[in-house]
């Protein structure tokens, strides 16, 4: 029987091998990245890269001007990210926190431990453990394994993991057994999101994808377990 590790492993040389590298997190710099990772929440990246060509046209993507910004500025110009005034809010505390403890320069993250940053993340209004682990791992490179929605419907239906489970087990599925690698994690996170959208769906397209063949719960079992 394989181990946990060794099960992963081979999901990830499934995934690469049929979709190829994802080239994640679209972004011109760490800063975009992160402005992307928190304008995501609840839309589609093809919103949030409209909202993100506003700020870039208002000459606004940078962490001083968006603290200065006046917040209804702001909402309009991120209106395409949809949910714009709660979206406009958290940006702000984020921004906040950006330039008031860190001169509004990602840089002086650096010396900063990967927890410490992690606390200080959540600690953030409106920003959870998925936007967070988004901005360590794609906009720090901190070796921080993102999870999601798609992440935890491949892993409870290949029986790596139960279904009653949290963020934090999921996490630890993938942060124990796999080596930390910053790059690694980014390409194995956006493979699971790929064949969450195209494949492991609440309704599932099981013969086309490419980790059929390697067993896999019914819904009775999952229901069951």
């Amino acid at each position: 029987m394989k181990t946990t590790r060794e099960l992963l492993l081979e999901i990830y040389q499934r995934l690469f091998d049929f979709f190829g590298p994802q080239h994640w997190w679209p972004g011109e710099s760490p800063f975009e990245v992160a402005v992307g990772a928190i304008l995501t929440q609840n839309t589609s990246w093809t919103n949030v890269a409209k909202a993100i060509a506003n700020l870039k046209a208002a000459g606004s993507l940078d962490a001083f001007k968006l603290h200065e910004m006046d917040l209804e500025q702001l909402e309009l110009l991120i209106r395409p990210a949809g949910y714009f005034r709660v979206k406009a809010k958290r940006l702000k505390n984020f921004i906040r926190w950006l330039c008031e403890r860190y001169d509004g320069d990602l840089v002086n993250l650096e010396p900063v431990s990967t927890n410490r940053l992690r606390e200080e993340l959540l600690a953030i209004s409106g920003i959870g453990p998925e936007t967070a682990d988004s901005i360590l791992l794609y906009a720090l490179n901190r070796p921080v394994f993102v999870v999601d929605t798609y992440t935890a419907r491949v892993m409870v239906r290949h029986g790596l993991i139960g279904p009653e489970l949290d963020y934090q087990q999921l996490q630890g599925l993938f942060m124990s057994n796999l080596e930390p690698d910053a790059a690694f994690f980014n390409e194995f996170h956006a493979l699971l999101v790929m064949t969450g959208k195209d494949y492991c769906k609440p309704r599932p397209k099981c013969a086309p994808c490419p980790l059929d063949t390697l067993g896999h719960r019914t819904e009775i079992e999952l229901n069951e377990a």
